[in-house]
């Protein structure tokens, strides 16, 4: 039987802007250490989201040494506490805008989506001569590799990583963000939300693809770790629609 393991980590320090692929983290009560810790509100207090700019995508924030810096294609790098950060968003997106830190954080949530669940999208997406979508699109915090089926992580209630383990809470829904391009910055529909719609129809209404886990026993998780399935939901949310 082949092995799962955990193939991806990225955190996001900026909620929808561009992530960071970290090798090694902790996983903390909250979540990835730092994750969604901020955003970027428009001139009405509003946070920014990709579907209404998409050019959030090109900004890549960088963590070192508790500083945070932001970079864009093109501009010089500015640090967040700067007093021309916002100067500096509001150059890059065209339109007013002000780093703040995030109402919400990451909400206590881990995003996890399987590499088999990606492979199965994509081959129906090539059914209809469509591209195949890189794991990106989804924006998942935690890649697990080496599933047989696909949406494992839809049926499974824990697992456990290194030292860790992880409770679900529930599917994941998916919105137009996913239809952005993460390296251009660009909307570029109607893929995977077409798709996604003939199979991944969520009980509630929209489409489900990838799961939100909860940290239940903190510690540090490496590329590498294997991933083990402890407990099951029940057959249907394990099978459902796959």
């Amino acid at each position: 039987m082949t092995v799962a393991r955990l193939t991806g980590i990225t955190y996001y320090p900026v909620k929808g802007c561009a992530g960071t692929e970290l090798s090694e983290a902790e996983l903390t009560s909250t979540g990835l250490r730092h994750d969604r810790t901020y955003a970027i509100a428009d001139e009405k207090g509003d946070l920014r989201w990709q579907w209404g700019d998409p050019g959030l995508a090109l900004i890549t924030p960088e963590s070192a040494e508790g500083e945070l810096t932001l970079r864009a294609p093109g501009r010089e790098p500015v640090r967040a506490d700067s007093a021309d950060v916002h100067d500096w968003l509001t150059d890059v997106l065209g339109a007013p805008s002000t780093l703040v830190r995030s109402p919400d954080g990451n909400s206590g949530r881990l995003h996890l989506v399987s590499r088999a669940s990606l492979d199965a999208l994509n081959h129906r997406i090539a059914e209809r001569g469509g591209t195949a979508l890189p794991m990106n699109r989804f924006r998942p915090n935690l890649v697990v590799d080496g599933w047989d089926a696909p949406h494992t992580e839809d049926g499974a209630a824990r697992l456990t990583i290194a030292g860790t383990e992880l409770a679900f809470t529930e599917d994941t829904i998916r919105c137009a963000i996913t239809m952005v391009d993460q390296r251009t910055g660009r909307r570029s529909g109607p893929e995977p939300l077409r798709t996604l719609a003939d199979y991944r129809r969520a009980d509630g209404g929209g489409v489900a693809f990838g799961a939100y886990f909860e940290v239940r026993r903190a510690g540090r998780v490496a590329v590498g770790d294997e991933v083990v399935v402890g407990s099951r939901t029940s057959p249907a949310a394990a099978s459902r629609s796959a």
